[in-house]
């Protein structure tokens, strides 16, 4: 007798030993390269092969790889790896995001630098070299991390938003967006974030501390403890105040108006115990006195909030009072300290009337340079004031509440002093509290976009289609102008050159040779565009006689760079060997990441795109959710709330973290709890089935010397059972196909978990004596045997091979290339072939036949577990009621493999299952209640009565009338209860009932197998 040519399988299966010898074969094999190749010499036109583009977002590499990034990253390996089997080509080039706000502040730290002037003083080039050399520091671990989850990336190729072939394309998308007047210099009142010193866009607000507020739901907010102020401002005209609240005491000492809202009422009191007479709207009067907080008062006149407009007040603070009206000026004039009318002052707390500081809030900033205010700010990026507040100079402004509190209520000028927990914008790299002010600052008109933005959107298929059409929909038909300039220092340079003369005089620069013109530098000189080698660049200007060009200070935001990815990552266009491919690949096919770049790079991307090309930036798009700890609280480094991912990986496999995390919650954008018990579960569930099947065949293959040939791979057996696993297999190849090139990942592994539970636990469960038969030459039906297992595990390998690669891998070695049946170039599962669909392999009415004879045999054991009667004791007989003719005849054709999965002597059917439960209908409302409107509840009523006839006619696929209405199958609810003292289960139109008297011989029988 020949060998075999499977090789034995290993006692006990090592799956980290083995995902580590799979990765050295991989790297001696040039495996992952190859695969690279492929996409690589596609787009640089080496190849006609069709390409299927991914964008791969950049992560910034200042820390180690973990849970957010490694859930992602496998889902932006399956998908790729999915369609170079299906023969694509994809080029994975990885990116690094390397500018902007993370790798300063971890540099400021490590310098022991803070601030604007700090780091000036420290030299603007040493702190970018101490950034430049920071920023990739953990690289070597990404890529090890990367290589040992089977995340295959071209590291070789990478990109990094320092480069200066990078840089320059950002450059030239800028420029194009200020050629087409989408850029402009502004005042707006912008969130800044003073721990960093620099404004902020609002979507980077959104991507602050994801707490959501459970009345106000507003994202990047977290709920913190603020002053609750209620001030006196003495009114210039009467001997009477005006009272006003704030959370905000440090805005005060910039206070130029109050506002009141002209439609409401007000009213003039006098306080009892005090005397003093006070203006404010009454219900909150009312709220005042219900806490306790005023006495009794005495109402002197009521008043609309426009019979307030325009009176003076007197200032709280010297510190801005010469900006009040001066004696002689004509009332109506633009003077501050004034009550000024706004119709967003509402009474939902306060006073009703608001304390106005315009450089301080959007609504403020709007009503003061409506009412002409002056626009003071006396308050620095880092949040100090500055030597115009003398009293509270050089102090941050946060820090300056208490003593502005305690000055105030020293002068008698408080009313009421409390606290007040509220949602509160935070920073998103430093938690802070943010603050906002009025600055000058550059922006991108996105909001004209709106529309193309909107409509764009539409075309992209997003994964869950929810967030498409709601958080990132909803987003973009508000979306706001995008400040991209960041009072910073590592970043790409905005380039706008300014006349020091005449700040109207600007050039907007597009490209380094555009640069080198205008100063007069030699072709070729620039090879770097960081603020220390551009900064320095002037020229004469050509329209103002003894000006000057110098650049602006600020640097982009990153994002900026990172939505620029798709074409300055080609260095477009000014790498010609790149432009065709980056015009005739946008949109991308695919892209990939986390919830909350919806607020980030998926927003980025498209904005970019629509202001650039009129076009969306990518077709597809899947949107994982968090991964939280096991407790449901955020993974922290502090509290050490998570296992490490390599500690995971090393413990029980990359496939088994793979595929746990790929069928979790999070892939519908939901967030999930990390559990490395559901890790480990994985890899009983999920890998090792597959691999006892394998091991089942090589056991009884080596025994009998059996060889696989290639003929098994086309293998057309006789028998049923044979014909139903290939069936099946062929409907979990067309599944699982559909769900991965439809991007819902997260029904993959179910997928895969139930044909392996087909194979295993109905195919060779039923089909074992088979292989126990010696071996006879011609025997057909054990050829069948080997040949169907053999085709069967082929291409459930191949299927699953992008979700589970080391496995896979492991299996295809021992399947196809031990063997020698791999074709050339399929040295690897990962550089084959998807498995081609068979329509003549499917046979559906088997697999309705083969689904309905196991839901008995479920059903069967369920009442053996519930009756505690073990299968191993035999019973007399099974009935098995359904109304279902097919499912009838599939119990009796299939009535042997009943026999032996129950252990039953008999096997009865029968259609009417009214003597074996109490049958209950009732209305289907979810697909009547629309259609009969107002007859619903008579129908409804006679539904609940029809008889076991009526029943069994509709369960037959049969109409029947009821109440004038024709009712089909789909409109009735129907409910079987066992009737008592009855062995039996129901389910789905079927009634399985046990036989559960044993006579003395069925008792000799039981007690022989337990002996056995």
């Amino acid at each position: 007798m020949a060998a075999s040519s499977l090789r034995a399988a290993p006692n006990q299966l090592e799956l980290p030993a083995l995902e580590e010898s799979i990765s050295r074969w991989w790297d001696d094999n040039d495996v992952e390269a190859r695969s690279l190749r492929r996409g690589a010499d596609a787009a640089a036109g080496r190849s006609q092969q069709p390409q299927f583009v991914f964008f791969d977002g950049p992560p910034f590499a200042t820390g180690l790889p973990h849970y957010g990034h490694i859930l992602p990253g496998t889902i932006k390996d399956i998908v790729p790896r999915y369609q170079s089997m299906k023969g694509f080509a994809v080029q994975r080039r990885f990116g690094w995001d390397c500018h902007g706000l993370p790798i300063e502040s971890l540099t400021e730290n490590e310098l022991g630098v803070h601030g604007k002037a700090e780091i000036e003083a420290y030299g603007i080039a040493p702190f970018n070299a101490a950034c430049r050399a920071g920023v990739l520091r953990y690289t070597q671990e990404w890529r090890k991390t990367m290589k040992r989850l089977a995340r295959w990336v071209d590291f070789d190729d990478d990109y990094k938003t320092m480069d200066v072939r990078f840089m320059q394309s950002v450059l030239w998308a800028f420029r194009k967006l200020w050629d087409l007047g989408l850029v402009y210099e502004g005042y707006r009142v912008q969130p800044v974030s003073p721990a960093l010193g620099t404004p902020l866009s609002n979507f980077e607000v959104a991507q602050g501390p994801q707490e959501k507020d459970p009345v106000t739901r507003k994202e990047g907010h977290k709920r913190r403890q603020d002053p609750s102020l209620t001030i006196r401002f003495k009114l210039e005209d009467e001997d009477a105040q005006l009272w006003a609240w704030t959370t905000t005491p440090w805005t005060l000492p910039s206070n130029l108006a109050l506002a009141v809202h002209p439609a409401l009422d007000y009213v003039k009191v006098r306080v009892q115990d005090t005397g003093e007479v006070a203006y404010l709207e009454p219900s909150r009067l009312a709220d005042y006195q219900a806490r306790g907080k005023l006495g009794e008062v005495e109402t002197l006149a009521t008043m609309k909030g426009a019979a307030l407009i325009g009176r003076p007040y007197q200032p709280l603070f010297p510190y801005f009072a010469e900006l009040r009206q001066r004696e002689g000026e004509k009332d109506g004039a633009r003077w501050a300290f004034r009550v000024v009318g706004a119709e967003y002052v509402s009474t939902d707390a306060g006073t009703g009337i608001v304390h106005q500081a315009p450089a301080f809030g959007e609504d403020d900033y709007e009503v003061g340079k409506r009412e002409g205010l002056p626009l003071v700010n006396p308050v620095s990026l880092q949040g100090v004031f500055d030597e115009r507040v003398v009293d509270f100079a050089g102090q941050y402004v946060k820090d300056a509440d208490k003593g502005i509190m305690a000055m105030l209520k020293a002068q008698g000028a408080v009313v009421d002093q409390d606290t007040i927990v509220h949602p509160y914008p935070h920073c998103y790299r430093t938690e802070q509290p943010l603050l906002y002010m009025a600055l000058s600052t550059w922006f991108i008109k996105v909001e004209p976009m709106r529309e193309r933005l909107v409509a764009h959107n539409d075309a992209i298929h997003w994964v869950p289609e929810h967030v498409g059409s709601g958080r990132f929909g909803n987003w973009l038909a508000a979306a706001r102008d995008w400040n991209v300039a960041r009072n910073r220092y590592w970043g790409t340079p905005i380039p706008i050159w300014r006349c020091d003369r005449d700040p109207a005089d600007m050039v907007c620069v597009g490209s380094c040779a555009e640069l080198e013109q205008l100063a007069g530098l030699p072709e070729g000189s620039i090879t770097d565009l960081h603020r220390e080698s551009v900064d320095g660049i002037t020229w004469p200007s050509a329209n103002t006689p003894g000006g000057t060009m110098r650049r602006i200070a600020d640097v982009f935001d990153c994002w900026f760079e990172s939505g620029s990815m798709p074409y300055a990552q080609n260095g477009y266009p000014f790498d010609p060997s790149t432009r065709a491919y980056v015009e005739d690949n946008l949109p991308a096919d695919f892209i990939a990441e986390g919830l909350d770049q919806t607020r980030g790079w998926f927003y980025t991307l498209h904005v970019l795109s629509t202001a650039l090309f009129d076009k969306p930036a990518f077709k597809h798009v899947i949107v994982n959710g968090l991964v939280l700890a096991e407790d449901g609280k955020k993974m922290s480094k502090r509290l050490k709330n998570y296992p490490d991912p390599l500690e995971v990986v090393d413990q029980f496999g990359a496939d088994a973290l793979r595929a746990y995390l790929v069928s979790s919650a999070a892939v519908r954008g939901e967030p999930m709890r990390f559990s490395d018990k559901g890790v480990r579960d994985t890899v009983r569930t999920v890998i090792l089935p597959l691999y006892n099947a394998y091991n089942f065949l090589v056991t009884y293959a080596r025994a009998d010397g059996w060889s696989p040939r290639a003929e098994d791979l086309e293998v057309v057996p006789e028998g049923a059972l044979d014909r139903w696993i290939l069936s099946r297999v062929h409907a979990f190849v067309d599944e699982l196909g559909r769900d991965l090139g439809g991007y819902t990942l997260s029904n993959c592994v179910p997928a895969f978990t139930r044909i392996c539970d087909d194979l295993n636990n109905w195919y060779i469960r039923r089909g074992r004596r088979r292989y126990w038969r010696g071996r006879a030459d011609g025997d057909r039906d054990k050829a069948d045997a080997y040949g169907t297992l053999f085709r069967t595990l082929v291409t459930i390998t191949k299927a699953i091979a992008p979700v589970v690669p080391f496995i896979t891998e492991w299996l295809w070695q021992r399947l196809m290339v031990d063997t020698g049946l791999a074709q050339p170039g399929e040295e690897s599962v990962h550089l084959s072939s998807w498995p081609e669909l068979d329509a003549s392999l499917r046979d559906e009415a088997l697999e309705r036949e083969v689904a309905a004879v196991r839901m008995a045999v479920g059903l069967g054991l369920a009442v053996r577990e519930r009756e505690k009667i073990a299968v191993r004791r035999p019973l007399p007989q099974v009935t098995i009621a359904s109304s279902d003719a097919g499912v009838r005849a599939a119990i009796e054709r299939f009535a042997d493999d009943l026999v032996g999965e129950l252990n039953v002597k008999r096997v009865e059917v029968a259609e009417d299952d009214s003597a074996l439960c109490t049958i209950r209908a009732k209305a289907n409302f979810k697909m009547l209640g629309k259609r009969l409107g107002g007859r619903m509840k008579v129908v409804g009523e006679a539904i609940g009565a029809l008889d076991a006839a009526a029943l069994a006619s509709l369960q037959r696929g049969e109409e029947i009338e009821v109440e004038g209405e024709r009712i089909g199958q789909a409109d009735v609810l129907v409910t079987r209860e066992v009737k008592g003292g009855r062995a039996a289960e129901v389910g789905d139109d079927m009634t399985v009932v046990l036989d559960t008297a044993i006579d003395a011989a069925l008792r000799r029988e039981g007690l022989a197998r337990e002996l056995v």
